[in-house]
Order: C-alpha cells, then structure tokens, then sequence
C-alpha cells in the first residue's frame, strides 16, 4: 500500500512539474500584455484607429487570447461599417468564459478607460506585431529542433533546410504595410525618382544596362519587376545572349549610396542565374571565351596555344570577383527556384535573375495539361520578379513551325505553349540568326548563278543577329541588329555603315 501511495506520488510530482515546465515556457514567450490592452482600448474608443493598424496586426498576433477574440469581433463589425465600443461588444462577448475570467463586460469599459492617444496607436500594433514574430520565431526553432531529431527516411536534411528557409523567408516578408492601396502623389514620386535615376545614369536608362547599345535603347534597360521572355529556336544562340547580358551586367556592378539613401548596386547588379540545361562549368567557360576571346571549341578540346592559356587564366583572374551567381541544379520545383532566389538575395544580394530556360522548370504541383503547367511557371516567375523587385529573364524554345514557313522570323504565336507565356511576359524577345538558315540552303556547285548569289547573301548575313521585340509593354516592338562572333559565343554593338567613317548619330 505503502508502495503505490509512493508510485501515485512520484506520478503527481511528475505531471505537476510537466504543468510548471509547460507554464514557465508559456511565461518566457516576449509578450507586453498592456500594449495589447491600451491598443484594443483606443480602437473601442475611436474606430478610425483600425483602419491605421489593420495592416500591421492580425488578431492571431495578440498574446492573449480574449484579446485576439475582442479584435476579431471589433474588426468584423468595423468592416461593416457599425460601431465597435464596449457596449456593442458585449452582446457578443457576454458568454466568452475568458472574458468572464477577466471581469466579463466590465473588462470592455476598462479597456476603453486606459484607451492610449491616437497617434500613438501605430507604434502599440508595431509593439504588439514584434513581439508576435518573436513567438513564432521560437516556435519555428522548436519546429525545427523538433523535426531534425525525429529521424525519418522520407524526410531529408536537404529538405528540412528548404522547408526552414521558406517558412523563415515567408515569417520576414508577413506584416509589410507598404502593400495596399498608395495615393497618386506617393505612385508620381516614385515615377519621378526612376527618371532622375535614368537622367542620372550612363546612357541615360530607367532599367539596368545590357551592356548592347541599341537593344538598351530600344527596352530602356531591363526593367524592376519585369519579366522578359527571350526565344528562340535551338543554335539561334538564346543562351548567349543570355550569359553575355548577365555577364555585362555582373562586370559593371558598383556598390554605393542609391537617391533614396538606401545602400546597393549604383551601376549593374548582382546577378544569379539558373542553368537548368547546361553545367556551371560549362556556362563558366563560355563566359571566359567571350571575356579572353579564345574559341570555345578550342577551350573545349584544349587546343589551347600558350598565349590562349594565358590569356583564359588571366580573365579568369579577372572574373573571380564577379558577382554572377550560377545554380545548375537540374528540373527545380518554381516554389524551389523562389525559395533559392529569396535567399540570395538575402545573402549576396540581387538585381537580375536568368532562368534558361523555361520549360525545364517543374511546377509545384502536378497539372491536367501542360499548358496550364506552363502557366504556373509564368506565373511564378512573374511573382518572382514583382516580390524581390528585380528584372526576370526566362529562356523559351520555339515551336517547331518556325521550320515550315519560307521566313523563318519568329513571331508570338510560334512560342510553345504560348498562351501563358505571351499573356504574363512584359516584354518578349526573339534570337533569329538568317545565316544560319541560309547557311542550309547552299546550291549545288554545278548552280553558278545560284552559288554567286548565295555567297552574296551569305557574306551580307555573315556575323550578325537580330533581336526581334515581339512584345514590349512599356516600350515599342521592332528589331535591333547585333554581331554575332559564332567562335567565342559572343553577342555585341553591330557597327553601322555611317559610324565607319566617323559620322555620329
């Protein structure tokens, strides 16, 4: 008898010690109990005060409970345009057992007498906010903790990391009170700042420079929040001109104090890039061809001669320091391509991001069709470029009746899946390349006349490409000429007739 009496005392003193654990940690949880009253207080007493904190707080951010509940019913009738004060409360409360706790309606009444000043009100739902993410930051550790000691064969390291990574990045964008609705004046100011940036910068561009002259002028740059579509059938050399832009840019990046007095990039950018169908290594060295102007093929087969080598190292040594980020990580999830960008941005920083290309990324979650696939990847890279506030250039094949046409110039109804691509796309670009399809339709040599003009042809198509802006919201469509040297992959300013001799424009 003796001996069970000391079991259920051992049991008692176990599950009352469980209860004082449980209850420490609960009072080690950052909260401010009177933040919280004096907030709810001054919105039952003057209800305009909702409308300046409904964007900072939720009803879940209140510590105590009665209170997210008293918030909850102040802000379903103050969205009904009825008055929330004490005594229209009541009837709503009168049989919440917490509030009885608290003194029942009279709790209401003494909210509203210790109700803080309105302009002080912002600053309380700031207070109250805060310390609600310090909660949840504790609670994601515990999360955390939690899942990493659980050893499970269907649950990854890797993945544990990525699923951190987003519930953090997302707990860090929550509760931003720029969205919304803003006024015209604060819309025209931030139209005004973009322009004296523009007046400001070489060149005279809104958006960041591509290092290709007349495309600069015919996009402005490429755009904030924009996405860009660059198309093209295979060998048109869409990737690059994608590398060679992002690398333009990468290698004018400076570092300063922006007009807004923010610290970033006052010229070019950091810049990551995707390369879902190529390796780092292999993007890394055609990005040294163009830069040491050794023959990629070469490089390739290293056939190298020791002025080459010298010259490939010595612009490797020159690049080390560029901050052009690659991630070759093949059929990546968009929410995992998201994920990845947010975190570099985080941690390095970024001003653009290339994706080549578009039909390699996998969707979230599996789809009916493929076209509504691809609507979720557009769409994605679309939030991608508007939420991290940066230009998004996605890579896309062309369709196949390219081929069947007399010329072969793409047009917008030759992208794959081209509904959604076209529809949420800012600007869309083509790579068309003439020689190389005229490169394919060499006559017979037995056919002089023939020869004689496709050689003509040829020599007049010869080094160069053409962009072809399909779409351009901001902006107008058209073509810009540039050079292409097929050997080191490189894209440039295609030097006009009238700048041969001198002339200007």
């Amino acid at each position: 008898m003796n001996e069970l009496t000391s079991v259920t005392a051992v049991r008692t003193e176990s599950a009352e010690q469980a209860r004082t654990g449980s209850a420490a940690v609960e009072a080690l949880l950052p909260h401010n109990i009177e933040a919280e009253q004096q907030l709810l207080g001054a919105i039952l007493t003057n209800n305009d005060i909702y409308d300046r904190v409904a964007s900072i707080i939720e009803a879940e951010h209140f510590y105590d409970p009665v209170h997210a509940r008293i918030y909850e019913v102040a802000r379903a009738r103050i969205g009904k345009n009825l008055q929330a004060t004490p005594v229209t409360l009541k009837a709503f409360l009168d049989d919440d057992p917490g509030l009885k706790e608290l003194g029942g309606p009279a709790y209401l009444a003494r909210l509203a007498g210790g109700a803080i000043s309105s302009f002080a009100a912002r600053d309380y739902a700031q207070i109250v906010y805060d310390l609600a993410i310090r909660r949840e930051l504790m609670a994601l550790g515990r999360d955390i903790t939690a899942k990493a000691s659980n050893v499970d064969v269907a649950s990854e390291p890797k993945e544990q990391i990525v699923e951190a990574e987003q519930a953090l990045y997302k707990l860090s964008e929550a509760g931003r009170s720029e969205t919304g609705f803003q006024s015209f004046l604060s819309a025209v100011t931030d139209a005004v700042q973009v322009a004296h940036a523009a007046y400001q910068r070489d060149g005279e561009l809104a958006g960041l420079a591509t290092g290709l002259t007349d495309l600069d002028r015919k996009l402005g740059g490429l755009h904030r929040s924009d996405l860009l579509i660059l198309a093209g059938r295979p060998s048109m050399g869409k990737t690059s001109l994608a590398t060679n832009i992002a690398f333009n840019i990468a290698r004018a990046y400076r570092r300063g104090l922006r007009a807004d007095g923010t610290e970033g990039a006052v010229n070019g950018g950091v810049v990551g890039f995707y390369s879902l169908e190529m390796s780092a290594e292999q993007l890394a060295a055609r990005i040294l061809s163009e830069a040491s102007r050794v023959p990629s093929e070469r490089i390739r087969r290293g056939e190298l001669s020791e002025a080459e080598f010298r010259n490939f190292v010595a612009a490797a040594k020159d690049l080390e320091a560029c901050p052009l980020y690659i991630d070759d990580t093949p059929a990546l999830p968009i929410s995992q391509l998201a994920a990845r960008a947010r975190r570099l941005k985080r941690t390095h920083g970024l001003d653009a991001l290339f994706v080549d290309y578009l039909q390699l990324v996998r969707p979230a979650t599996a789809r009916d069709s493929r076209v509504n696939e691809v609507s979720e990847i557009t769409q994605g890279l679309k939030a991608i470029a508007k939420e991290l506030d940066i230009p998004v250039v996605a890579l896309s094949q062309l369709s196949r009746q390219v081929e069947s046409r007399d010329d072969k110039r793409p047009q917008l109804s030759d992208l794959r899946e081209s509904g959604s691509i076209e529809q949420d796309a800012d600007v869309v670009m083509f790579v068309y390349r003439g020689e190389y399809y005229k490169e394919r339709e060499k006559p017979g040599d037995d056919k002089l006349e023939a020869m004689a003009q496709w050689q003509e042809e040829m020599e007049r198509l010869h080094g160069k490409a053409e962009v072809i802006i399909g779409k351009q919201r901001h902006g107008p469509i058209g073509s810009v000429d540039l050079s292409f040297e097929g050997e080191f992959t490189r894209f440039g300013n295609l030097v006009q007739p009238w700048q041969q001799t001198g002339d200007t424009y």
